[in-house]
Order: structure tokens, then C-alpha cells, then sequence
């Protein structure tokens, strides 16, 4: 009889003994509390610039940059400068369309060559040298002053400005006159100099009309809300009235027919100079101020490096460097076109020198020396 009676051992059929289960291992984590995840508030994210506002940047004195770095020695160089670089060129790819481009060119054409004294008083910085220099150039009759206050205070103007003669003659002899009232409006010009200010008897009231809508002449109140300071009326020496041909008695005998009342009014009024599409060139300028500002305190002291004031005032633009032009190739982001930023949809294209120093002759920034990451500007 057999003694294997089963055919499991001899087929190799074995039972598996059950693997005892291992014991799991402790998390390294399981000792720290938990916490609930939490959703940071936009408010709670730094911006790029947070690394620059740990500290305040070392003042080392006031930076004589602006003026040393700009290539004029006399008032006349430095008006020619100041107009001459107020807006930047327009880039190759400046994302705007033919409409947009001569809306740009055309506003920059129309606005009047003003240029502030405290502007001049910034490029050189030599202040008897430059007053004395502007009233010899006044009473010869190069350049003429002009007030022009600011709506509401005379900070929000540009106060005491100059004019190259040449260019205003040239906005006189350009505009839409009569040519016998140009004449006349250029004489009486040089025969006031140091004073923007009209009496009203030197000119009909038909004139003035025609002269305050071509922007050449505004009334007393206008400046009145913004100035502190009227100038004195000039004393102009007599002129014979003009002798009105038989031709024209019908005109003449229509300008007999004006109110009273007007006439007596522009007789007691006093009128001032001025310039076409002024209204305009403030708000621009001031549009180009408070831009500034906002991009200066952005910083935590009001204060940043020159430089990096300017990559604000451009914007996160595309450049023509190496690397912008070969991620352009490969059809990368580089880059906002110029015509998507502030700088050229509101201010034309402003120049980011021209505004800054306009700002420091308006007494709004200062320019320092911080001897590490080169001149820093800050508000005042």
C-alpha cells in the first residue's frame, strides 16, 4: 500500500503561507500641524520692484546729471533743445495705424513753441548768467516773455515762459488773419517788449474778437483765476488812424454799429498775449506730470533709480536687442508695441528726459547722487 495517498506533493502544488503585513512607516510630516490652504490676496503680491524698496537709496547730494549732460551753453541753444526734443521719434514698429500716426504728427505740429524759464534754469544751471542773458536777448527783440498761468493755481501752468520772435511771427504770418490786421499786430508786438499785456485801445474791437478766437490775445479775467501777478499795461506811443478808403465805408460803418457796451468793455479791459492751443499744451503737460509721479510712487519711499523710472515710463516695451529680435523670429512674446503704451495713446510720445526736466524746474522732483546704482530721483 502506497504511502502517499494525495497527488499534491507530486504535482509540486504547495500552499503559500500568508506574508504578514507590513507595518506602515510614519509620515516625517506627521508631527506638524496642519493648516488650511489659504488664497492670497492680489493686495498681498509684491511687485518686481519689491526687491528695490527694502531699503531707501543712499543720498550722496544733489546730481548735477541733467545739466551736465546736456549739450547747450546759451538761452537761444537751450530754447532750440527744449523744442526740439519734447517727443521721442516714432519706432519702426510702433503698433499704430495711419490714423493714429497723423493724429500724433498733427497734434505735435499744433502745439506752440513755449518754453519755461525754470526748463531753461535746468539745462544751465548758472542763474545770473541766464537772467541777464534773457533780458539782453528780450530788449533786442530775439525772444519775448509770456505769462502763462495754470486753471486754478499758477503751479499747474508754466509761469514765466520765453519765445523765440522768429517762431511766433511765424504761428502770426501762418494764421488764418486779414494780412492788413497781421501787419498791424506785429508792429504793435515791437513796439512791446518786456510785457505781455495790451491796452484796449490798441485795437478795434472787431480786432480783438478776431484775434482772441485765432488764440493770440486773452482777456484779463482768464488769466485772473490763475495768476497772482498782472503786469503792468506798456505805455505805446500814439498812431495815426488808419485812413478807410471810399471802397470800404460799408465796412467801416458796420464796425460803428457794434455795441456800446463792447466797446467800452475791451477800452477798460486789459488783455494779454497769448499763443493758439495753449489749453491744450497744459493739459498735456500736466497729463505728463502726474504720470510721472504715479510711476515714482510706486516705490515704497517715493524714490527710484533714473533708470528704472525710464523702463516704467516706456513700459514693458519690445527692444531691438539680440534676444528680443531672435524670440521675434521664433514667434515668442517679446514685448508690448509702443503704440499699446500710455506713453504714446495719451502723451503723444512725450521724451522721458524732457519731462523730467520739466519736473525738476516745476520744483515737483529732485535728481540725487547715489553712488551705487547711478542718479536717483524723488519726489518732493
Amino acid at each position: 500500500m502506497p504511502l502517499r495517498i494525495t497527488s499534491a506533493p507530486v504535482s509540486g502544488i504547495k500552499k503559500r503561507k500568508q506574508l504578514s503585513q507590513s507595518r506602515p512607516h510614519a509620515s516625517p510630516f506627521s508631527s506638524h500641524a496642519r493648516r488650511k490652504a489659504t488664497v492670497r490676496s492680489p493686495g498681498g503680491v509684491k511687485s518686481d520692484d519689491a526687491g528695490d524698496d527694502l531699503d531707501p537709496l543712499p543720498d550722496l547730494g544733489v546730481s548735477r546729471h541733467i545739466c551736465e549732460s546736456a549739450p547747450v551753453d546759451n538761452v537761444v541753444a537751450a530754447l532750440q533743445h527744449i523744442r526740439g526734443n519734447m517727443f521721442e521719434e516714432l519706432p519702426a514698429r510702433a503698433g499704430l495705424n495711419s490714423t493714429q500716426i497723423a493724429q500724433v504728427l498733427n497734434f505735435r505740429r499744433s502745439l506752440p513753441p513755449l518754453v519755461s524759464v525754470a526748463h531753461v534754469h535746468t539745462l544751465i544751471d548758472a542763474p545770473t548768467k541766464v537772467e541777464r542773458e534773457i533780458m539782453a536777448l528780450v530788449f533786442s527783440g530775439r525772444i519775448r516773455r509770456l505769462i502763462v498761468p495754470g486753471r486754478g493755481n499758477d503751479a499747474a501752468g508754466l509761469g514765466d515762459c520765453l519765445v523765440l520772435t522768429e517762431e511766433w511771427e511765424k504761428l502770426v504770418r501762418d494764421s488764418a488773419l486779414d494780412s492788413q490786421l497781421k501787419e498791424k499786430f506785429l508792429g504793435v508786438l515791437s513796439r512791446i517788449r518786456n510785457t505781455s499785456a495790451l491796452p484796449g485801445t490798441a485795437f478795434s474791437p472787431p480786432e480783438y474778437i478776431a484775434l482772441v478766437r485765432a488764440g493770440f490775445v486773452v482777456s484779463s479775467s482768464t488769466l485772473a483765476k490763475g495768476s497772482s501777478s498782472v503786469p503792468s499795461l506798456p505805455n505805446l506811443p500814439p498812431t495815426a488812424s488808419p485812413v478807410v478808403p471810399a471802397s470800404r465805408s460799408g465796412s467801416s460803418s458796420q464796425q460803428n454799429d457794434i455795441d456800446p457796451a463792447s466797446h467800452s468793455r475791451f477800452q477798460a479791459g486789459t488783455l494779454f498775449l497769448s499763443l493758439p492751443n495753449t489749453g491744450p499744451y497744459l493739459k498735456l503737460l500736466g497729463a505728463g506730470r502726474d504720470h510721472l509721479l504715479v510711476l515714482l510712487n510706486k516705490s515704497k519711499y517715493g524714490e527710484a533709480p533714473l533708470y528704472l523710472l525710464r523702463d516704467r515710463w516706456d513700459g514693458a516695451i519690445e527692444s531691438n536687442k539680440s534676444f528680443s529680435a531672435a524670440k521675434r523670429a521664433r514667434g515668442e512674446y517679446s514685448g508690448l508695441l509702443p503704440g499699446k503704451t500710455k506713453k504714446w495713446k495719451e502723451l503723444y510720445g512725450m521724451s522721458f528726459r524732457w519731462i523730467v526736466e520739466e519736473a525738476i524746474g516745476a520744483g515737483l522732483i529732485e535728481i540725487f547722487d547715489t553712488g551705487s546704482v547711478g542718479p536717483g530721483v524723488r519726489c518732493l
